[in-house]
């Protein structure tokens, strides 16, 4: 599998990643290519990033034309760009305005400040955040104490004060919260836990985040990194409800590749970062808006969207019939391109055998297989995924 140019990976290269030997040269569409010509079908993109596949004509071209053009002028000054992709956001997500940085970690950092700067407005002097367990919000100081995960946070200590843990999916726990900590002043959740092994949430429970927050004037903040964009079958997961936010973090498949992420908010918590209190030199850049722009059109007059959501069930049909009865399978579970087999033993291992058989995925809390592939994949492509991912899970009895 290892190929000469990732056998040895320089020591200039901080050893941050367990890195997998193998070096992509280029992609289109579904798959990658690395530099011995071998092709991977890709059921991970980028880690839910390149929703629109590879190499995608229109944000290729937008990309070329902007770069000839014009790449950086900082936020001093007007970026039209930006500017429709504000209202273009804000119309889809319901909200009032938007923060434009470069990643989901700093999307949910600008939410944090939004809730701190909201708490001391409400002459709160300590403004505390309730998180979940099992979250990933981020590798940022804030958004590793706000994650829900002690491996990640170990060795980073002191992690920064102001938030309350409590379960995930699990109203009663912050009801009993919110009548103890009067300190609170928003929630910050994930609608669907993806590094936590995507896990779905009871049907009521963004409803019952809701009514909670209303019922203590909290915002409702939800981290759409990895679930915004199509990805679940809507533009946003929380759209599976009725219910509207008060502060939508995003980012990933919003630049199909192109680093940006997004912090969109509205009401109260639309009037909180004002001149001086938040910044960023490169966020929402003429570059970056360029490919969102592209993705968001592609993702609203394309279909796409409800392409996610059919391709999601013709998935999960097909690992259903094919894994039934497995004694390894523990369940299968998904919404939309995000899909997930959960078996009973760690299963890390798939990875790598995955790599050798021509095929991209990730295992999430050690015995979730994550599936992310792109909206854009045919019924052929996701069925030969399915089809891969089952032969792997059958070989563990081999």
């Amino acid at each position: 599998m290892a190929t000469e140019s990732t056998q040895d990976i320089p020591a200039a290269v901080m050893p941050t990643y367990g890195r997998i030997p193998v070096s992509f040269v280029r992609g289109e569409g579904s798959y990658v290519y690395d530099d011995t010509g071998k092709r991977y079908l890709d059921g991970l993109t980028g880690i839910a990033v390149c929703g629109l596949g590879h190499a995608h004509p229109k944000v290729a071209a937008a990309l070329a034309e902007q770069a000839s053009t014009l790449l950086h002028t900082s936020n001093l000054y007007r970026i039209p760009g930006q500017e429709r992709l504000a209202v273009r956001l804000t119309e889809i997500a319901g909200m009032d305005n938007v923060f434009f940085c470069n990643s989901g970690a700093e999307a949910n950092e600008a939410a944090i400040k939004i809730a701190r700067l909201y708490g001391h407005s409400r002459d709160v002097d300590a403004p505390a955040v309730v998180v979940v367990d099992n979250s990933f919000h981020g590798r940022t100081m804030a958004t590793l104490t706000a994650t829900g995960n002690r491996k990640a946070q170990a060795g980073f200590e002191p992690l920064l004060a102001g938030f309350v843990r409590a379960p995930y999916d699990d109203i009663p726990s912050l009801e009993k919260i919110a009548a103890n900590n009067k300190n609170v002043v928003a929630v910050l959740v994930e609608p669907i836990l993806g590094e936590g092994g995507i896990r779905i949430p009871d049907a009521g429970y963004l409803d019952g985040l809701r009514a909670v927050c209303d019922a203590n004037d909290w915002l409702l903040m939800l981290d759409e990194v990895q679930t915004g964009n199509g990805r679940t079958g809507r533009y946003f997961a929380y759209q599976h409800t009725s219910i509207v936010p008060d502060v939508v973090a995003t980012a990933k498949g919003l630049g199909n590749g192109m680093p940006i992420g997004a912090c969109l908010a509205r009401g109260v918590a639309a009037e909180m970062l004002v001149a001086g209190t938040h910044g960023s030199t490169f966020g929402g850049n003429f570059l970056a808006c360029a490919a969102a722009n592209v993705v968001v059109d592609e993702l609203t007059e394309g279909g796409l969207i409800e392409r996610a959501a059919e391709l999601g069930d013709r998935m999960q049909a097909r690992f259903r019939a094919a894994l039934r009865g497995n004694n390894r399978v523990k369940e299968i579970r998904g919404v939309g391109l995000m899909q997930a087999v959960e078996l009973v033993e760690p299963c890390t291992q798939l990875i790598g055998e995955a790599v050798e058989q021509g095929l991209l995925l990730n295992v999430a809390a050690d015995s979730v297989i994550r599936l992310l592939p792109p909206l854009t994949m045919s019924d052929a492509e996701a069925d030969t995924l399915v089809d891969m991912v089952v032969g792997l899970i059958e070989s563990l009895d081999s």
